[in-house]
């Protein structure tokens, strides 16, 4: 799970990212609103974390120019205001949660879980496609109750196809989520991250759970789907050039 945060106080900055970097979400920092703009202009994130006294900008006026930039992130207000007046404004404007200061870290935590399982049509903290199960909080994933061994991006990938389930995610989109821009790989890494999750699926009997969308990405289905329904994903057979790029990515996901 990828996490924004804007704050130029260090002491809430330094206590949140312990925080959430115990749990593994993987966090980003920026001190202005501005620089959350450009940030949001060129990546996604899962849970956008802003403080109202920003020094360019009130934060208020930030959520409202992420809304009407169609920016559907949920977004956690933290501020010292805990008068209703400031809250109300926060929540007009866009928020979706305030937590005030100084603030329980494990309580936060928890607000944090709820609020991205809610965005995302999670009530429980468990994601689940056909016998696929993810566990948001203990990050272990089973199918028919075995659990799979996973590397971390191997995980991090799963939880993103199984938060966006039915929609085409891009390769941009999971080099983004794994690094966030920083030493990003090239891109035919995702097709082996992807080509050695499927062979651990497939040990398990739950075969065609990541359908390929050729020329776009990739996009999670319940393998119980109808045959139609699955064959819309494959839009188009790859060019050769593709192709190519694809047995390169098969070969040295067997290599490994």
């Amino acid at each position: 799970m990828r996490i924004l945060i804007a704050e130029n106080d260090s002491v809430a900055v330094e206590q949140l990212i312990t925080v959430l970097e115990r749990f593994s979400y993987q966090v980003e920092h920026v001190k202005t609103a501005d620089d959350a703009l450009n940030m949001f202009k060129h990546y996604q994130y899962d849970l956008f974390i802003t403080a109202l006294g920003l020094p360019d900008l009130p934060g208020e006026e930030l959520i409202r120019q992420l809304r009407r930039s169609r920016v559907a992130t949920p977004i956690m207000v933290i501020s010292s205001q805990a008068d209703a007046q400031t809250k109300v404004a926060a929540f007009s404007a866009g928020a979706d949660d305030y937590v005030t200061k100084p603030f329980d870290m494990s309580e936060t935590q928890a607000r944090v879980q709820a609020l991205t399982r809610r965005a995302y049509g999670a009530s429980e903290p468990r994601l689940s496609v056909g016998p696929l199960e993810l566990d948001l909080e203990s990050r272990m994933v089973s199918i028919n109750g075995q659990f799979l061994n996973l590397t971390s991006k191997e995980y991090s990938i799963l939880e993103l196809l199984l938060l966006r389930k039915g929609a085409v995610l891009t390769k941009d989109m999971f080099l983004n989520h794994l690094y966030g821009g920083i030493d990003e790989p090239e891109m035919k890494i995702i097709d082996v991250f992807i080509c050695k999750l499927r062979r651990k699926l497939q040990r398990f009997g739950a075969d065609h759970m990541i359908i390929t969308v050729w020329g776009r990405g990739y996009i999670l289905q319940d393998p119980t789907a109808t045959a139609p329904a699955l064959a819309t994903a494959h839009t188009a057979p790859p060019a050769a050039q593709n192709l190519a790029r694809s047995e390169a990515a098969h070969n040295l996901c067997h290599a490994g």
